[in-house]
């Protein structure tokens, strides 16, 4: 029995307007992630995502289809779907009531846990909040409240665990503590499910991904498989000014540094010949495998609008 699986699951939202036009935010998303999967969903913000979530997690209901957790419906059989997960949002939503330690203890509560103070000591220490555990909510700075929300999810022990951008805005520090953690809980058998815009994190930690654009799946894979898949290596170089608009458009680029797909030799001397021509030093050239980031960009921008 697969951990998670979405049944042709549709999500239209009514027009706001008498005339407008109604909005499909999903379309017919199926696919499976089986148990002790470290699976990733990725693509572009309103791809789809968040509201793939939330149905999952029951704060939204789907216009069409089914979606399963460990086989149980979210909608015929909420409690018992919602016991098997531990939701991290995107949101920092607290309560600015409590100190930390409060906090998950109230959250056991809500899943009926009792006496699980060892495991509430043992999130707080490898989420770097144990000095914390007697503060209040509100005096906490975001990425420690974004800490005390992923500590919030896995107080009762999930079976699936379910990321929704967990490392948005928050430091290195926290990246490397949380990602360690969630590893080690993937190896002990939980499943985990992950949607973010850091794909350097997609690729280093999801064996498999789907990637969704305009509430359709588009790409189905392992993470492996998809890299292999790239039709082309890169070309890196940085430059002092900005390159011809002609050139640009064929470009990615992030300040000085400059990416252009090259599928063999004579493309990537074509590409630094047109920098030469244009007056400028190509300086640090060098030439890498595709990421998962080129072929992020290529699937989206071949994918059917």
């Amino acid at each position: 029995m697969s951990a998670l699986s979405f049944q042709s699951v549709s999500k239209i939202y009514p027009a706001k307007s008498q005339g407008g036009a109604s909005l499909k935010a999903l379309d017919q998303v199926s696919f499976d992630i089986e148990d002790g999967e470290f699976f990733g969903l990725l693509g572009p913000n309103g791809a789809g995502k968040t509201t793939l979530i939330s149905i999952l997690a029951g704060l939204s209901r789907a216009s069409r289809g089914r979606v399963l957790v460990h086989g149980h419906d979210v909608q015929t059989d909420y409690a018992q779907a919602r016991r098997l997960l531990g939701v991290v949002p995107q949101e920092l939503v607290f309560d600015p009531f409590f100190s930390v330690r409060e906090a998950l203890k109230i959250q056991s509560g809500y899943f009926g846990v009792k006496h699980n103070d060892a495991w509430i000591d043992e999130l707080l220490d490898c989420l770097g909040l144990t000095d914390k555990a007697h503060a209040n909510m509100r005096q906490l700075s975001g990425g420690m409240k974004r800490r005390v929300l992923v500590a919030q999810a896995l107080v009762h022990k999930p079976r699936v665990i379910v990321l929704d951008e967990p490392t948005a805005g928050v430091d290195v520090e926290l990246r490397q503590t949380l990602w360690q953690f969630i590893a080690r809980l993937n190896k002990q058998g939980h499943t985990v499910l992950l949607t973010t815009h850091y794909l350097e994190e997609a690729e280093a930690l999801c064996g498999r991904l789907a990637m969704l654009k305009q509430g359709r799946v588009v790409a189905l894979e392992s993470t492996c498989d998809l890299l292999q898949s790239a039709s082309s290596n890169v070309l890196r170089f940085k430059i002092d000014a900005p390159l011809p608009a002609e050139l640009a458009a064929k470009a990615r680029i992030t300040g000085r540094i400059v990416q252009f797909p090259a599928h063999d030799a004579m493309e990537i001397e074509q590409y630094l010949a047109a920098v030469r021509q244009a007056g400028l030093v190509a300086e640090d050239v060098e030439i890498r495998k595709a990421d998962l980031e080129d072929v992020f960009l290529e699937v989206m921008s071949g994918a059917a609008s």
